[in-house]
């Protein structure tokens, strides 16, 4: 892992230490992970969220669980299954546990082999996320080239940056590169209710980077593709089927329309580990995680003495109802950024590129 941030990291106990993404941008603290429970937990509260991270959290806490087991690949196998189900949705958590479960069964040195695998899972992501920075920036030039524009404005949704996938990310991976490249790039940061990851995380790196960008509310979107002022949307994604459908932070589907009506390329970048090739019909069989009532109805941030705290804004009584992801259609879709370039949200063509992996 060798990008300027990181969102987790081993201490010298070989613990797993995380950037506990719950309380920022107000709070920078980290929690540390030492044994199954504490992954899990985790995983589940949105210490830690993102596709990637969640993977890269798993496959340390695979080589944490073994630990903490002596290696017994019974026990082990117990605890992996724990990991496996503590989110539904991010196909990213199910793969990074399979695929360290496969060198725990087959290993002779168990503790140093699923130690150097979970490293190598994150070395990967390092150079998947600088194909997509490089791929997306590259589109971003042709669109400005096209359109005669020397200053490009970018729509993205949740966040999927260095916090969600090691190093630079995915969807905000080309961002990024555009900056480097001298691009003159602005970014309108959809807040993304209920947990606020746009205006909390996604604004947070971007201020990092000194990259210029503007918050807004969820429900702005379409009226700024309207009046021309958006020139491409692009969003990460937790799950991509075999047909090309994209399940993401909810609210990406109505992006999509907006971006569709007004004739704005409309992207995913993810890592090939986030396709799942079991599944045809995204719509129809992505589980979607519904999380609790509280996070819609109350909201987190700092009060008026600058300390951090939490506002009930719906009223006591009222139900509510809070879907995590939805499921952006292939059809809604201008293409696909991976490592291994862009492909259009097909499943012929998703075939043919990663053919090796079906």
């Amino acid at each position: 892992m060798n990008g300027k941030y990181k969102a987790l990291w081993l201490d010298e106990q070989d613990n797993l230490v995380v950037l506990d993404q719950r309380v920022l941008p107000f709070v920078e603290s980290t929690v540390t992970i030492t044994n199954t429970n504490e992954c899990v937990e985790a995983i589940k509260n949105m210490t830690v969220r993102g596709a990637g991270v969640i993977g890269n959290t798993a496959a340390f806490g695979i080589f944490l669980a073994a630990r903490e087991c002596n290696g017994n690949l019974v026990q082990l196998e117990n605890r992996a299954k724990l990991i496996r189900e503590s989110r539904p949705t991010a196909v990213n958590l199910m793969w990074a546990v399979d695929r360290m479960m496969k060198v725990a069964r087959k290993s002779n040195d168990m503790l140093n082999d699923l130690k150097l695998e979970a490293i190598e899972i994150c070395d990967e992501d390092c150079q998947t996320s600088k194909n997509i920075a490089d791929a997306g920036a590259d589109i971003f030039e042709e669109i400005m080239k096209k359109q005669n524009i020397t200053t490009i404005n970018v729509l993205t949704h949740c966040n999927a940056g260095w916090l969600a996938i090691v190093d630079d990310g995915t969807a905000l991976a080309p961002i990024y590169e555009a900056k480097r490249r001298g691009i003159d790039i602005h970014v309108w940061v959809d807040e993304t209710r209920p947990r606020n990851q746009g205006a909390n995380l996604t604004a947070w790196e971007l201020g990092k980077a000194d990259i210029n960008h503007t918050v807004i509310a969820d429900n702005t979107g379409g009226h700024l593709m309207q009046h021309g002022m958006v020139d491409v949307c692009i969003t990460g994604a937790d799950r991509v089927s075999r047909g090309g459908d994209a399940a993401n932070k909810i609210g990406t589907y109505l992006k999509s329309l907006a971006a569709h009506d007004n004739n704005i390329p409309f992207y995913i970048a993810l890592p090939s580990s986030t396709f799942d090739f079991e599944i045809v019909d995204g719509i129809k069989e992505i589980p979607i995680e519904i999380r609790g009532e509280d996070e819609v109805k109350f909201i987190r941030g700092l009060d008026k003495h600058g300390e951090y705290s939490e506002l009930q804004i719906v009223p006591t009584a009222s139900k509510a109802l809070n879907y995590g992801f939805d499921v952006t259609p292939s059809r809604l879709i201008t293409g696909l950024i991976s490592e291994r370039g862009v492909c259009k949200a097909d499943q012929k063509e998703i075939e043919t590129m990663f053919k090796d992996l079906l």
